[in-house]
């Protein structure tokens, strides 16, 4: 398996600083970079990101709407910590969305959004073959995300990155062993079939069980952590 490269080495682009700032940030959350509970050091950051602490520190007032990051008065910012309880929650949460957009995407999703999806899935499945982790993830994100969009409801969109943010690293660390990540794909391969065939009862069912599975192994993750 190859190590999560969190392209915290190459300066961004001047072009909408703070959203670029904010997605590297994001990025760096996901992947372990700046784990759970990290302080963030802004002068450090400006350094490693190459900006100025303007457009720093508007991000950094995004990843807290997002509830990514506390912003501690006088003392900065760090990185949350969710307990067992918050991740349970939330996990129950974004499988019930999930769930639901599923149902919705078998009734609304259009061939062609099908066929990008199952393309995805194949790139997606390429990065498993070769133990590119953090390729996998962005290609297992963009499908869900995709079946989201195919629900074709702003509001349960809205909903589900609102609470997807705060669960993306720990569904990423859910792939560390190797064999959930296998699961995790036959998981896959069976979600798209039912989204193949508009199967919305059974892709619901399908999805609610595979954001279980993955609160499951963050929760056992965090059992031998601590």
């Amino acid at each position: 398996m190859h190590p999560p490269n969190a392209g915290g080495s190459q300066p961004i682009s001047r072009q909408a600083l703070h959203l670029a700032v904010m997605d590297r940030l994001r990025r760096m959350i996901t992947e372990g970079s700046l784990p759970p509970g990290a302080h963030l050091n802004e002068r450090a950051l400006c350094e490693q990101l190459g900006v100025s602490r303007t457009p720093l520190r508007e991000a950094l007032k995004m990843l807290a709407v997002e509830r990514l990051i506390d912003l501690l008065p006088n003392r900065g910012a760090r990185v949350v910590t969710l307990s067992a309880s918050d991740v349970s929650d939330a996990f129950e949460l974004l499988s019930g969305l999930e769930a639901l957009a599923g149902e919705l995407a078998c009734q609304r999703i259009t061939q062609a959004e099908i066929d990008e999806i199952q393309e995805l899935h194949s790139a997606m499945d390429a990065c498993h073959a070769n133990g590119d982790l953090s390729g996998y993830f962005d290609c297992n994100q963009r499908i869900h995300d995709r079946i989201n969009a195919a629900a074709r409801n702003p509001a349960l969109t809205q909903m589900y990155q609102s609470v997807n943010h705060r669960l993306q690293a720990l569904r990423f660390r859910s792939n560390l062993h190797v064999g959930k990540w296998d699961r995790a794909i036959e998981e896959h391969v069976e979600i798209l079939r039912a989204l193949r065939q508009r199967d919305g009862a059974t892709l619901g069912r399908l999805l609610r069980a595979h954001l279980m599975a993955k609160c499951a192994a963050v929760l056992a993750n965090k059992r031998v952590a601590a």
